[in-house]
């Protein structure tokens, strides 16, 4: 997602003290950075910030990073922060691919909220749930590697049960209609309220290895 003409973005996102400009310095530090021991959460692909913002309102002691591609959506998020005081958020913007030079061994979970699906088949391994991910995904988690995932797409919900299962997680958690089971600590993105909005099925899963 992006968005254009963000007047100033560049400069806001500089001066924010969320944001890690050189988030690199941090790899394997990250306790430190939050000056304590809690868990770590990411979300991979955090959009305007929403989710993210209110996990870290609701859950003080577990430390979020919400990681964002492009400053005409990161800034945003900086935005709806606007003054609060939220010592447990800081953001990242950085392409996914890059996730190994950022994070060593530190991750307790991974949220992957409503992904770019990549419909052709040609563009599988671009998927944040693909095999090439998952290995990723494998050198930042600290010990148990736990991935929760919403989508509104069924194709890219029915590719990561598979990718998951093949990649030997363990389905803890399941929804084939989010809003229709009992799932009442459920923190919704931008992209879900507005589906949701205009009656759209949102699928979860939660997988742990």
């Amino acid at each position: 997602m992006r968005l254009r003409n963000v007047k100033n973005a560049k400069e806001q996102i500089e001066s924010s003290s969320y944001i890690l400009l050189e988030p690199k310095e941090f790899r394997g530090n990250f306790r430190k950075l939050f000056d304590n021991d809690n868990p770590i959460y990411i979300e991979i692909g955090m959009g305007k910030g929403q989710f993210i913002i209110n996990n870290a309102l609701k859950y003080p002691n577990i430390n979020f990073i919400g990681i964002e591609k492009y400053d005409s959506v990161i800034v945003r998020a900086i935005q709806k922060i606007g003054n609060m005081d939220i010592p447990n958020l800081k953001l990242i913007r950085m392409d996914a691919l890059e996730i190994n030079d950022v994070f060593d061994k530190e991750i307790d979970r991974i949220y992957l909220n409503f992904s770019d699906p990549w419909p052709k088949d040609r563009h599988e391994h671009r998927r944040l749930s693909s095999i090439k991910f998952l290995e990723k995904y494998d050198l930042i988690f600290k010990d148990i590697k736990n991935i929760v995932m919403k989508t509104d797409n069924r194709k890219l919900f029915e590719f990561s049960i598979r990718s998951f299962n093949n990649y030997g997680y363990k389905i803890e958690d399941i929804s084939l209609d989010l809003y229709n089971d009992d799932h009442e600590l459920n923190i919704p993105t931008e992209y879900e309220d507005r589906f949701v909005s205009r009656g759209q099925v949102i699928y979860m899963i939660d997988v742990t290895k």
